[in-house]
């Protein structure tokens, strides 16, 4: 039983992780599967396929060398040279991350719970540092709530899909889009999402000593995600091709479900957002600590400051900059977490 509960807040955890703010609006699902019509279900299961395997692969090794953070896991993948600085990139990416995170969050407050945006803001910090504090313990114990609301939520999508007219649609879309992006989406986006995902999966994995958890919490957490992932696709394929003009295609889907669904819509968007937010900022202490070498109480404290400043000017322009070259360097990192083999003797 012991096992088991580990194996399930491993996989929770995981799905809490790469199930970000971007997939609950829609607009993920819909830029990287749905647009590609029949094809898009095929490419949910190439990267289901990614996330069961390389999800497993990287806290496997994170759990072999001891890895304090994930800049020991790319030391691995890129050596110590290059490891380093695909570390130092990810830092200010990871930054960016979660500042957008906590400007999200405090939209939510002033959009839909009549709450200021800077008391939005202050009430998110003051959540994230009292969870911190707890460390992977809090990670693991938060994901363990959020996930099955969200599991429960793509359930109740999916009824009430199956119910709605041309239910079969995602099976008959065709695309106009070429192959080369269409076969390319897969790869990107679980290449974006586990090396965003490193952040948190890396001290995970590490915590573990357990091989067979680790390994079984990647298949349940990555066949998840797929589900997840599936249910979106054939809900949003209902409504194509007119849904893409929304910004959140999701929150049109989940207002036709009744006021009481739209609210756990709403909470469950920012509770995905409040995941990132902690799992972020975690690792990206995690990271300052090797460095600074200063009590990680007092980072969280500056990293969730500097997160505060940062969201009141705006983090848009940085971030789309960052974020096509962090996903060519995504697929270079995919690339060599394929390629990598345990060395001789291990299993």
């Amino acid at each position: 039983m012991k096992r088991a509960s580990k194996i399930m807040q491993v996989a929770f955890t995981y799905m809490g992780t790469v199930v970000g703010a971007g997939f609950a609006t829609g607009q993920e699902i819909l830029q990287f599967f749905t647009r590609f019509g029949f094809l898009g279900a095929i490419t949910i299961l190439m990267a289901t396929m990614m996330f069961v395997w390389l999800g497993a692969k990287m806290m496997l090794i994170a759990s072999d060398v001891r890895a304090r953070s994930y800049e020991d896991v790319n030391k691995v993948l890129f050596g110590d040279r290059f490891g380093g600085w695909i570390s130092h990139f990810m830092l200010i990416v990871l930054f960016g991350v979660c500042a957008v995170m906590l400007a999200g969050a405090g939209a939510i407050f002033s959009e839909n719970w009549n709450i200021s945006y800077q008391s939005g803001l202050l009430i998110t910090i003051f959540g994230c540092f009292l969870l911190l504090r707890k460390g992977m313990n809090a990670i693991l114990t938060v994901n363990s709530i959020v996930v099955p609301v969200m599991l429960l939520f793509t359930v109740l999508i999916i009824i009430d899909t199956v119910k709605t007219p041309g239910s079969e649609r995602w099976m008959l879309l065709s695309s106009d889009h070429s192959h080369i992006s269409i076969w390319a989406s897969p790869f990107l986006y679980a290449a974006f999402n586990l090396s965003m995902a490193q952040a948190v999966l890396v001290p995970l994995g590490a915590e573990i000593k357990d091989r067979k958890t680790i390994v079984y919490g990647s298949w349940i957490g990555g066949i998840g995600i797929g589900f997840m992932l599936l249910a979106g696709h054939i809900a949003l394929s209902v409504y194509m091709p007119g849904i893409q003009q929304f910004e959140i295609p999701m929150g049109g889907i989940a207002r036709q479900l009744g006021h009481g669904i739209q609210w756990i819509y709403i909470f469950l968007i920012f509770a995905e957002i409040f995941t990132t937010l902690i799992a972020d900022v975690y690792g990206l202490t995690l990271q300052m600590q090797e460095r600074l070498k200063i009590s990680r109480t007092l980072l969280t404290i500056i990293t969730l400051a500097a997160c505060y400043i940062a969201s009141q000017i705006g983090f848009g322009p940085l971030l789309s900059t960052l974020y096509p070259l962090f996903g060519l360097i995504s697929l270079g990192w995919l690339a060599l977490l394929i390629r990598h083999r345990p060395p001789a003797g291990d299993s």
